[in-house]
C-alpha cells in the first residue's frame, strides 16, 4: 500500500468523505478512502438521517391509518403496530444503500482501506503519511481478533499528496452520564427491541423533535425538555411557536427554559428513569419515563486522528478552515461535522467534499455559502428553512419586508389533510432580495429546495411572483408566499 502515492487520501467514509472521494475520482484523481468500520456511510446512513427518516415515514403511514375512514378506506379501525418490522425495514434500507456505496467505490476505482487512520506527522517531500491500524475492525464488528488474523499492532501506511479529514461527529452526552438502554442517544434508540410507553426527550433540535414525533405517533407519552426559551431554537421564532402549538395539540408536553438536575435510573423494578429539572420559574419538577433520549447536539471526532502529531490548532475540538476547506497547513483539508462554524448537516459536508475535490483537480469550484444552506427537520409538521430569520435580518440592518402565507389557503394541502403551518418569506424592502424563507407544513423539506435555488440565482421577490407554479401543488404556496411580501397573495 505504501508504494502507492495517492492524489487524495480521505479519513472518514461518511457523506462528506465518500462524496469527496467519488467526485475526485470522477475528475481523474487517484483516491484512497480510509474508514474505520466495516460499513461506509457514517452516522448519516447508519445512525442518523436515513434510519430516522424511515421510522418517520412509518409513523406518517400510521397517522394516516388513524383517519383511514375519512379517506374512503374502511375496516382499518384497529391497526396493530409491528415494531420489529419498523426496525427491520429501517435496517433493510441502510443495508441496501451500504451495498450501493460499496458498488460506487468499485465503479469509481476508489481504494477503500479499512481501519483507523491517524496522521503520523507533517508531510515529507510533499507526501503525507497516514497510519491505519486494525483495532477498530474488531471493535465495530464484534470479531475475534486472533481468529480473524488481526492484532492490535497490525498497521498499514497510506500516502498521499493531500489529506482530507472527514471523521464526522458523535452524540454529545450530559456530563456524568453514559449512554445505555435507558438513557439513550440517537444510536441506542434506533435499536430498541420494543416501543416504549413513555419517553423524556432532552433537547429540541432536529434529533429531539423528530424522535418525539415518531414516538408520539406510535402512542408513547412524550415530554420535551429544552434549556433555551423555545423549541427548535435555530429556526425563525414564528416557526418555533407554530411547532410548539402543533406538538401540544398532538399531546406532546413541552417544557422550555429548564435546567436538568438529575437523571436517576429506577433500580427497584428497572422500569425506566426519573428526571428532575428546574423549570423556567425556578420550581423543581420530576417526571418518570420508560426511556430518556439525550439530544443536545454533537461533538467532533477529532480526538484520535493524529492531529497532535502535526500541531493543528483546534477550536473547541473543531478544525478551522478557509473558504476552500483548507486548514492552516497546506495540503490538509477538513470537511463535514468537524469543521468550525459549518452546520453539522450531511448535505453541507457532501458539498464541502465536492468543493475540495474540484479544487484539488484544478477544476471550477464555488465556496460553500453558509447563508444558503437548507435546514430540514423531518418531524410532523416538517420544517424547511434557508437564509436569515426575521430577527437576524433586522439585526444586520436590513429594511425588512415579510410575507406569510398559510397552508390552509392551498388546495393540495387540504387534499393531503395537512393544512396547518405556513410559508414565511423575509425580503429586503429596497431591492426585493430574498434574505430567507421559513416553511413549516407539508413537504417543507422538499419545498425549501426551490427557495435555495432562487437565492443561489439571486432571484428577486418580483421574479418569483412571475414564476409559474403548477396547480394543484404544494409549490403554489411558495408563489403565494413570495406574493404575500407585496401583499398580493391570491389565495388568502
Amino acid at each position: 500500500m505504501a508504494e502507492t502515492i495517492y492524489d487524495l487520501v480521505l479519513i472518514g467514509g461518511g457523506p462528506a468523505g465518500y462524496t469527496c472521494a467519488i467526485r475526485a475520482a470522477q475528475l481523474g484523481l487517484k483516491v484512497a478512502l480510509i474508514e474505520k468500520t466495516d460499513k461506509l456511510g457514517g452516522t448519516c446512513l447508519h445512525w442518523g438521517c436515513i434510519p430516522t427518516k424511515s421510522m418517520l415515514f412509518s409513523a406518517e403511514i400510521w397517522d394516516h391509518l388513524k383517519h383511514a375512514g375519512s379517506y374512503g378506506i374502511d375496516n382499518v379501525e384497529q391497526p396493530r403496530l409491528n415494531w420489529a418490522t419498523v426496525i427491520q425495514r429501517k435496517n433493510d434500507i441502510t443495508i441496501k444503500h451500504t451495498k450501493g456505496l460499496d458498488f460506487l467505490m468499485k465503479k469509481n476505482k476508489v481504494a477503500v482501506v479499512r481501519g483507523h487512520g491517524r496522521l503520523t506527522g507533517q508531510p515529507a517531500d510533499g507526501v503525507w503519511s497516514v497510519e491505519v491500524t486494525d483495532e477498530d475492525k474488531a471493535e465495530n464488528r464484534g470479531l475475534d481478533l486472533q481468529a480473524e488474523g488481526y492484532t492490535q499492532q497490525t498497521k498499514t501506511t497510506v500516502q498521499g499528496k493531500r489529506v482530507v479529514l472527514a471523521m464526522g461527529s458523535e452524540a454529545r452526552m450530559l456530563p456524568g452520564y453514559q449512554a445505555d438502554d435507558t438513557i439513550m442517544t440517537n444510536m441506542q434508540i434506533l435499536t430498541l427491541p420494543q416501543m416504549p410507553k413513555s419517553m423524556i426527550v432532552i433537547g429540541s433540535g432536529a434529533v429531539g423533535v423528530e424522535f418525539a414525533s415518531v414516538m408520539n405517533s406510535f402512542g408513547a407519552e412524550v415530554t420535551i425538555l429544552e434549556a433555551l426559551p423555545r423549541i427548535v431554537p435555530v429556526e425563525d421564532e414564528e416557526v418555533s411557536k407554530e411547532l410548539a402549538r402543533q406538538y401540544k395539540k398532538r399531546g406532546i408536553e413541552i417544557n422550555v427554559g429548564v435546567k436538568i438536575s438529575t437523571i436517576e435510573k429506577i433500580q427497584e423494578d428497572g422500569a425506566g428513569a426519573r428526571v428532575t429539572w428546574t423549570d423556567a420559574q425556578g420550581k423543581e419538577q420530576t417526571k418518570q419515563a420508560d426511556k430518556v433520549l439525550i439530544a443536545i447536539g454533537r461533538v467532533p471526532r477529532t480526538y484520535d486522528a493524529g492531529l497532535d502529531n502535526i500541531g493543528l490548532e483546534l477550536e473547541r475540538g473543531f478544525i478551522k478552515v478557509n473558504e476552500w476547506m483548507e486548514t492552516g497547513i497546506p495540503g490538509l483539508y477538513a470537511i463535514g461535522d468537524i469543521v468550525a462554524g459549518l452546520p453539522q448537516l450531511a448535505h453541507v459536508g457532501a458539498m464541502a467534499g465536492i468543493v475540495v475535490a474540484s479544487k484539488a483537480a484544478g477544476k471550477y469550484a464555488r465556496a460553500v455559502r453558509k447563508d444558503r444552506v437548507p435546514g430540514c427537520t423531518y418531524c410532523d409538521p416538517q420544517i424547511g428553512s434557508v437564509g436569515l430569520t426575521e430577527a437576524q435580518a433586522k439585526e444586520k440592518g436590513y429594511q425588512v419586508k415579510v410575507g406569510k402565507f398559510p397552508f390552509v389557503g392551498n388546495s393540495k394541502a387540504t387534499i393531503l389533510d395537512a393544512h396547518d403551518g405556513f410559508v414565511k418569506v423575509i425580503a429586503d424592502a429596497k431591492y426585493g432580495e430574498i434574505l430567507g424563507v421559513h416553511i413549516i407544513g407539508p413537504s417543507a423539506t422538499e419545498l425549501i429546495s426551490e427557495c435555495v435555488t432562487a437565492m443561489e440565482l439571486e432571484a428577486t421577490v418580483e421574479e418569483m411572483m412571475f414564476t409559474i407554479h403548477a396547480h394543484p401543488t404544494l409549490y403554489e404556496a411558495l408563489l403565494d408566499g413570495f406574493s404575500s411580501v407585496e401583499g398580493m397573495a391570491i389565495n388568502v
